[in-house]
């Protein structure tokens, strides 16, 4: 009797081993990129979850962006707090138990209606959503050709983000803010789902084009996480309140939901382009080219009246938006394969996404725009200053 059990459970062990991903597979990518999207999901729906508090609950523009300040701050401690764990925990089971939680903070923040508990709460979100992304950051290094993996998470987040942006603006009023937070349910529960069928990603001896980058450290890597957080600080900074500014310069809200859906499809070139070319033409003029792009275009939001300016900007800083990221958390990666580094890279960008509606929300007071774009299109041209050395760097090599 003993035998026939052991005899069925090794049967059901292979046979759920054969329903696994090979580790560097299309499948095995885009279930990665699932997983490190579950935790901050709400960044790329950022303006309807802004808008959403405001009209939904009444909150201000400035509780509405201390809320997704909080959230993402404490996103940027869990993803912190992943750095020095990652080598060290069983990140299957940490994953699932971190996914549960999300999924039990989300329903909780249905019933909320206080602006302080409800940013207490979503900074307790982003702490258990910040160490998921962190955990899933680590394992994506551990990858072949992390950029292209890379790129795979920007193309889920762009292309779900764009279906939340058209469609939750518009459920909001109808069905208040549970509609949003159960949007982000869902998307937790599919990834739960998708669990299964990843591979363990063991920490492997680093190859030797591994060996000879880890020459490359202390400095070019700080430059590298400080490129990320100016980049994602400058973007979402401007990216949060984008439906406010659209409003101030006289544009509806059912002009801009499906012009935003747009952009963030559009923004789906961007990170294709990341998972065709790789890294075959280094990523220095990728980069360099790309931020100055995103600056130029954030400097034009200055002429939002114009339907066709709001529309062309808002497109082409989503593709180049989903273009750079892959490439500087690539950078993150090829200088530690066991991930520490790529969470560290994680935890720049959360401080980033972070501190950009923080500060705009403090600039913007009685809807000061114009020093937002203004700040936001200095960032980023710093943000291609800074990233110039390490990817320089690397190409060489």
């Amino acid at each position: 009797m003993t035998e026939d059990v052991i005899k069925n459970n090794q049967q059901t062990k292979g046979l759920f081993s054969d329903m696994k991903a090979e580790p560097n597979s299309v499948i095995a990518r885009i279930i990665l990129a699932f997983l490190t999207t579950a935790g901050i999901f709400y960044i790329n729906i950022m303006p309807a979850v802004v808008n959403g508090l405001k009209d939904g609950l009444g909150f201000s523009t400035q509780q509405a962006g201390f809320v997704s300040s909080a959230n993402l701050y404490g996103a940027a401690m869990g993803a912190l707090l992943a750095v020095f764990i990652i080598k060290k925990i069983n990140w299957k089971r940490w994953s699932y138990s971190l996914l549960v939680a999300l999924i039990a903070i989300d329903l909780a923040c249905i019933v909320i209606e206080s602006p302080s508990l409800m940013i207490a709460v979503r900074a307790f979100h982003g702490i258990t959503g910040g160490l998921l992304v962190g955990i899933g950051f680590g394992i994506i290094s551990r990858t072949s050709e992390a950029d292209k993996t890379f790129g795979y998470l920007l193309f889920i987040q762009w292309g779900l983000g764009g279906l939340g942006i058209m469609y939750l603006p518009g459920l909001v009023p109808e069905y208040g803010t549970g509609a949003l937070f159960l949007s982000l349910v869902a998307f937790t529960v599919v990834t739960l789902m998708m669990m299964p069928f990843l591979s363990e990603y063991p920490i492997e001896d680093k190859p030797v084009e591994k060996q000879l980058n880890s020459s490359v450290k202390r400095l070019p890597l700080m430059m590298t996480l400080f490129a990320i957080f100016l980049f994602q600080g400058a973007n979402m900074g401007l990216f949060a309140y984008i439906i406010g500014l659209g409003k101030v310069e006289g544009l509806t809200v059912e002009f801009m939901s499906p012009v935003l859906a747009i952009a963030s499809w559009i923004a789906l070139i961007g990170s294709a382009l990341v998972i065709v070319l790789g890294t075959k033409f280094g990523r220095t003029i990728p980069i360099l080219f790309a931020v100055l792009i995103t600056a130029l275009c954030t400097w034009l939001l200055h002429f939002s009246e114009s339907e066709m300016v709001y529309l062309v900007t808002n497109m082409f800083i989503g593709i180049t938006w989903a273009f750079v990221l892959p490439y500087l958390f690539g950078i993150c990666s090829e200088l530690d394969q066991a991930g520490q580094m790529a969470a560290m890279g994680g935890f720049a960008s959360k401080m980033g996404l972070a501190s950009g509606p923080m500060v705009a929300a403090l600039l913007l007071g009685d809807d000061n725009y114009a020093m937002v774009i203004n700040i936001s299109a200095i960032a980023l041209v710093a943000c291609a200053l800074v990233a110039f050395k390490p990817a320089r760097l690397l190409d060489s090599k």
